[in-house]
């Protein structure tokens, strides 16, 4: 159904096979997250200096750490979009260090202030545990918005995989009035749906460095048993309306468990009216944000998808600020 795979994503994964690593779910989480690390360097583009970066604590249901970054060529008394930015991970593996580097691109791609969310972690702290810690991290921002110098009329939230599944429920959540105002939503290669429902489960190879089990595995760690999978909580899919969320990003790669339910979640907020710029990649796979050493044409998607959050941002700035003057 699709065509092959980028020539340097295709050595990627016969480079991984001839490593004979084991699948995520052949491991405990904690060797899971051992293994993540040990590739970071690896696989990922330098972020690049930023004109400041700090990490607070702050206190939500638990201590809860955040790592704000300022865009270079800013300056302390600029005042700033921001995005709150949840990592994927699969809701087990992934910290503030497994995306300081995307974070430091997009901040300093899109102009912009990043608060990067370390929410906890499955299977320690199963759901709603990264929801309850991500809404805590979003009040926080827009609260001390003057503290951070932004500007909280030009707030957004974006994620990864198991990120952008978060940062989808808080778009959703910021609708209804339950968490501050977004005017953004970047969904890097989403979960939309647990129930793992959509053909491109089945559809992808078992070679690549996200498969149907391996989804499954975090699932299961993520979801204690009992809950309902089709809840919007966890499957943002099943929302019953998307009329008025915040203009979207999705990012979706068809070399990936989730591409279905991505574009199928990009395809319901086109047809509830809301703002959406759908890009997809037929030739890419899961995690091509984190692999731009060894791929080339990820970084030139992570110039593109930062600058559209950089360009949306600022827009709603200078928007706001033309209504008020």
């Amino acid at each position: 159904m699709h065509t092959a795979l980028d020539p340097d994503a295709a050595a990627l994964l016969a480079r991984i096979s001839q490593a004979a690593y084991p699948p995520f779910e052949a491991l405990t989480p904690a060797q899971c997250r051992k293994a993540y690390a040990a590739s970071w360097h690896t696989m990922q583009s330098p972020g690049g200096e930023v004109a400041a970066v700090h990490d607070k604590q702050i206190q939500a249901d638990a201590p809860l750490m955040l790592r704000i970054y300022r865009g270079i060529g800013t300056s302390d008394t600029d005042v700033l979009p921001c995005m709150v930015f949840l990592h994927g991970g699969g809701w087990v593996i992934g910290n503030l260090d497994s995306h300081d580097r995307m974070c430091r691109q997009l901040a300093n791609t899109a102009g912009i202030c990043v608060v990067a969310v370390d929410y906890r972690l499955a299977p320690e702290h199963p759901y709603p545990a990264a929801l309850q810690d991500a809404v805590a991290a979003l009040h926080w921002v827009a609260d001390h918005a003057d503290e951070l110098r932004i500007d909280s009329h030009a707030l957004g939230v974006g994620g990864d995989s198991a990120g952008g599944n978060l940062a989808a429920v808080l778009a959703l959540m910021s609708r209804d009035g339950d968490v501050p105002k977004l005017c953004f939503q970047a969904l890097l290669y989403p979960v939309t749906d647990v129930t793992c429902r959509f053909p491109s489960y089945e559809r992808v190879r078992p070679d690549l460095p996200l498969t149907s089990s391996t989804m499954r595995y975090f699932i299961d760690h993520y979801i204690p048993p009992g809950t309902d999978k089709n809840d919007w909580r966890v499957s943002p899919l099943n929302a019953s309306t998307f009329a008025g969320v915040a203009q979207a990003l999705v990012l979706t790669v068809a070399h990936d468990p989730l591409c279905d339910e991505g574009l199928a979640y990009a395809q319901a907020l086109d047809q509830a009216g809301v703002r959406v710029s759908a890009l997809h990649y037929n030739d890419q796979m899961h995690g091509l944000l984190s692999q731009g050493r060894l791929i080339p044409m990820a970084n030139t998607v992570a110039h593109q998808v930062f600058s559209l959050v950089g360009h949306a941002l600022h827009h709603n700035l200078k928007r706001y600020s033309q209504e008020t003057t």
